[in-house]
């Protein structure tokens, strides 16, 4: 992975769920069944270079697989 989260996801929010997740099937084929949901939050993260900024990521997630696909969808500092 080209960053590491340091310390904890903030203001977490359910950006789309059951039926609503477009990779839904891909995402069972690959991980495994559940109840896939995605999700967006804040979080600071050291980057492959050493620099540590704040970011929103965007994951997809279900209910005994835990974050899959974590991505960095923009920078807020």
């Amino acid at each position: 992975m080209y960053f590491q989260i340091i310390g904890q996801i903030t203001d977490m929010e359910t950006i789309a769920k059951g039926s609503s997740v477009r990779e839904r099937a891909r995402l069972g084929k690959q991980f495994g069944p559940g109840r896939w949901r995605k999700l967006k939050g804040v979080a600071s993260v050291r980057l492959a270079n050493g620099r540590i900024r704040k970011v929103e990521l965007h994951w997809y997630e279900a209910h005994g697989v835990g974050k899959r696909k974590l991505k960095i969808k923009r920078y807020l500092n």
